[in-house]
């Protein structure tokens, strides 16, 4: 997965500054450094809903777009599906991941771009794609969705869970928004609305059949017990004292999500590739939100 940091956001590489590591890595491999498994805007119940939604089985063959440190991945084993493929060109998370992964010979690790994955077509009854193209400027995101949808088989279903702009804010609001996130995270962010998401997939020649939000709490303490657990959260907050430079970051970032509240949500969308109904092919249990 490719990264933009244009419009005023950190164009500097990755380790090439001098100081502690906590204050160079972008936002979400500094929460990974630290123990965060969960790095999804909406937490694990959004993810949850989503893939409850989309209902992997144990005759799909699941493609997942951006693994991170695998937390995803982990649920998707759990239902023994034909395949799984973890796509990411990146070497953070890598070693979590695999080990995710050992012991489920259905199961590799790509080392590809999300937009570019090198899989033959209709090769997935199941993508998904997790807090990784809101950091994508937007023919990024037109281009992993596209080839989601091309690797997709017909009746197969695309699961996304991304950061999202409220509909009902002004523009420059969002703007402003988008400039003091991707500033505090070192990374270009660019979230869309729901409508706005779900155009994105509908563009790609996808049909959407189910959609909800969830408020973007990531830092919160009680979200942090809800992700991680109790000990997984103690075990974050001892690494985060214990490492240079990552109280401040990990506070400013924080900070910047509890004022962003008025403009901020998370949203999970399935959408369906026309066609002939995949087995295990999303319904809507719980109504779009």
């Amino acid at each position: 997965m490719t990264e933009d940091h244009t419009n005023g956001e950190p164009t500097t590489p990755r380790g090439s500054r001098t100081g502690p590591e906590s204050q160079r890595l972008q936002g979400h491999w500094l929460l990974a450094m630290l123990g965060k498994r969960v790095l999804r805007p909406g937490g694990i119940a959004l993810t949850r809903r989503m893939l409850a939604a989309a209902r992997p089985s144990s005759t799909d063959r699941i493609v997942e777009f951006g693994p991170g440190v695998g937390r995803t991945a982990q649920i998707l084993l759990e239902v023994e599906p034909t395949s799984y493929a973890g796509v990411d060109p990146n070497p953070e998370g890598r070693v979590q991941v695999e080990a995710v992964l050992a012991g489920h010979p259905q199961a590799r690790y790509v080392v590809a771009d999300a937009a570019t994955t090198g899989l033959p077509d209709a090769e997935a009854d199941l993508v998904v794609g997790e807090a990784m193209l809101t950091m994508q400027p937007p023919e990024g995101k037109a281009a992993i969705i596209a080839e989601a949808a091309r690797i997709l088989a017909p009746g197969g279903r695309y699961a996304i869970h991304e950061l999202a702009f409220r509909s009902d804010r002004d523009p420059a609001e969002l703007e402003e928004a988008r400039r003091r996130i991707s500033r505090t995270i070192k990374v270009g962010a660019r979230p869309l609305t729901r409508q706005q998401w779900s155009e994105l997939l509908a563009g790609a020649g996808l049909e959407v059949v189910w959609t909800a939000t969830s408020p973007m709490r990531l830092l919160e303490p009680s979200r942090l017990v809800r992700d991680e657990g109790l000990l997984g959260a103690l075990r974050f907050a001892r690494n985060v004292r214990r490492t240079a430079g990552a109280a401040g970051r990990v506070r400013q970032m924080r900070q910047v999500f509890r004022a962003q509240r008025r403009t901020l949500t998370a949203v999970a969308i399935v959408a369906r590739k026309p066609g002939t109904q995949a087995s295990g092919s999303a319904s809507d249990p719980d109504a779009a939100a």
